[in-house]
């Protein structure tokens, strides 16, 4: 499959561009040194960045389809490269919720870090012009975004995705408190999960310190963050070697 080459630019995200091959049905991810918050209103250039994100997500999607979990993922090329089987993304954002922080710990003035019983679902409308806004499963569909059943197995994907992050991080040391995923439609018309599992995309707390392993620490202004992402992809190695 490393005989595929980047071709034309498919997409420019905050994090990522998308390449087109010369297979249709495979693109090729390039991950930027570009760290965003709130919606892109705060952005930095940060050397190595990209590289960790592309090595954890890669190690991420490697244990899930061990796992038999639907994803995009084929093969990492090298640092900040990766392919993946093309999809066409629905717009939403799942959330999934182990404690509260974030929107969440706001919208319901929820104690920091209130574990729940089980875990909570939520999606948000991917739109940075509207800010990105929680919309439920019927408001999705009258806007042509989703289906119920497509919302159903994501919710499903989500949860067992959940399942195996909690695991990962938990024999790291870290509490997986919440984190996002993305969903696609592939050339055979399944829905699987795509985009990219990472600190990024994740909130992740030491156990031992309490400390933010994620993007928090950009979003605070807590200090560093590609030493606090190379330490994520150290103890990932050692979990999953």
């Amino acid at each position: 499959m490393t005989e595929l080459t980047k071709q034309d630019l498919l997409y420019k995200g905050k994090a990522k561009e998308m390449y087109s091959t010369e297979d249709p049905e495979v693109v090729w991810v390039h991950y930027m040194d570009q760290v965003t918050a709130f919606n892109g209103k705060k952005k930095v250039q940060m050397s190595g960045k990209g590289a960790a994100n592309c090595n954890i997500s890669s190690l991420i999607f490697k244990d899930l389809t061990a796992n038999s979990i639907p994803n995009h993922f084929i093969e990492q090329i090298d640092d900040n490269n990766q392919l993946v089987k093309r999809v066409n993304i629905i717009p939403l954002e799942t959330v999934v919720r182990n404690m509260a922080s974030g929107s969440f710990e706001r919208k319901f003035a929820t104690e920091h870090l209130m574990k729940f019983e089980k875990p909570v679902v939520e999606f948000f409308y991917k739109s940075d012009e509207l800010d990105d806004p929680f919309i439920n499963e019927s408001q999705a569909e009258a806007l042509g975004v989703a289906t119920p059943a497509q919302m159903t197995t994501m919710i499903t994907i989500a949860l067992q995705v959940n399942k195996r992050l909690k695991n990962i991080f938990l024999n790291m040391n870290i509490d997986l408190v919440d984190f996002k995923v993305e969903f696609g439609i592939d050339g055979t018309g399944n829905l699987i999960l795509a985009d990219e599992i990472s600190p990024d995309s994740c909130r992740l707390i030491d156990k031992s310190t309490g400390n933010s392993l994620d993007k928090d620490v950009f979003r605070k202004g807590l200090g560093e963050l590609v030493p606090v992402y190379d330490e994520i992809l150290d103890r990932l190695k050692t979990v999953e070697a």
